[in-house]
């Protein structure tokens, strides 16, 4: 087993002040690990962390935790994404222990989608916990050494915790306090769902520090790049809490079908410089299934490389 490598260099790049990127990695299907690594491809030279789905979209792949253990023996930074959908809360505390155990430092908690999105619809869902249940529990584990039930652990796992947001779907007002539920449960970073409403953001992280919430966690905000008009409208229709205004899918619409990637790629990057200097910002999480090979190009014409790495800290 791979001992831990002492810090974290995604927590302290982050408590240093360094704007940080972190890219999604999807799980493959397959049981081949070279088909792990070949799913993180470039990813790991342009970004800080790679951020491991857990079965997203409710549709099976490789197990996020096993991802992360193959990409943390060969030196990369991880973010385990665990949800409370196919779990208890028993399994879901012996993950973590194992997830410190095995040295993934960074856990993304999430509720999870609903089975009636995946392609298995007729699974039986857990739902035992949700995010906040399932971070308080982590950060108790964490912070007091105890599980649940009050037993006490003889090494507390060390994680640095994490919850998503989605700043773009109503009721709007609620969603700063949303997020002051999750940091008082335990969060410690904070990844969004894909922002193309740049002004909503921007109204929304207004309300967050007018809550002093942006001294509380740090924010990092998922971008990606559209492929396509039909890949936008699948997004903005079939994924739960992506929201894409109308003036980027006319935007879309109106280019030729052969640049529409290119446009795709442009907004993305317009998106990255607009929410850069927005106080609170302290990174963006990039999404681009299928498009991997050109989140390199992405962060390089937002001004975003190269990344600092462990270099900064040194």
């Amino acid at each position: 087993m791979k001992e831990s490598t002492p810090g974290n260099v995604l927590e302290e790049l982050l408590r240093s002040g360094q704007f940080v990127v972190t890219a999604e990695v999807s799980p493959p299907d397959s049981a081949n690990p070279d088909d792990v690594l070949a799913a993180a491809g470039k990813l790991s030279e342009v970004a800080d962390a790679l951020n491991v789905t857990d079965a997203a979209g409710a549709n099976c792949h490789i197990s996020s935790f096993a991802t992360c253990v193959i990409l943390e023996q060969v030196g990369h930074q991880v973010v385990l994404q665990m949800t409370c959908r196919d779990r208890n809360r028993i399994a879901l505390q012996g993950d973590l222990l194992g997830a410190s155990v095995v040295g993934i430092k960074n856990v993304l908690c999430l509720t999870g989608d609903d089975v009636v999105i995946g392609d298995q619809p007729q699974a039986k869902r857990v739902f035992d916990f949700d995010s906040i249940q399932l971070l308080r529990t982590a950060k108790s584990m964490r912070d007091e050494g105890i599980f649940l039930s009050g037993r006490k652990l003889s090494t507390p796992p060390k994680l640095f915790l994490g919850a998503a947001a989605n700043p773009f779907v109503e009721p709007f007002d609620y969603r700063p306090l949303r997020l002051a539920k999750k940091i008082q449960a335990g969060a410690d970073f904070i990844q969004t769902q894909y922002c193309f409403d740049v002004q909503r953001f921007k109204q929304y992280m207004e309300r967050v520090r007018d809550l002093g919430l942006h001294e509380k966690c740090f924010i990092i905000v998922g971008v990606g790049p559209l492929r396509s008009e039909k890949s936008a409208e699948f997004l903005r229709t079939k994924i739960p809490g992506v929201f894409i205004p109308e003036l980027i899918m006319a935007r879309m619409r109106k280019t030729p079908d052969s640049k529409q990637r290119e446009e795709g790629k442009k907004i993305c990057v317009e998106i990255i410089q607009q929410v850069l200097d927005e106080r609170g910002v302290a990174g963006i999480h990039v999404m681009a299934y299928k498009q991997e090979d050109i989140v390199g190009e992405i962060l390089d014409e937002a001004g975003l490389l190269p990344r600092p790495g462990k270099e900064y800290l040194q």
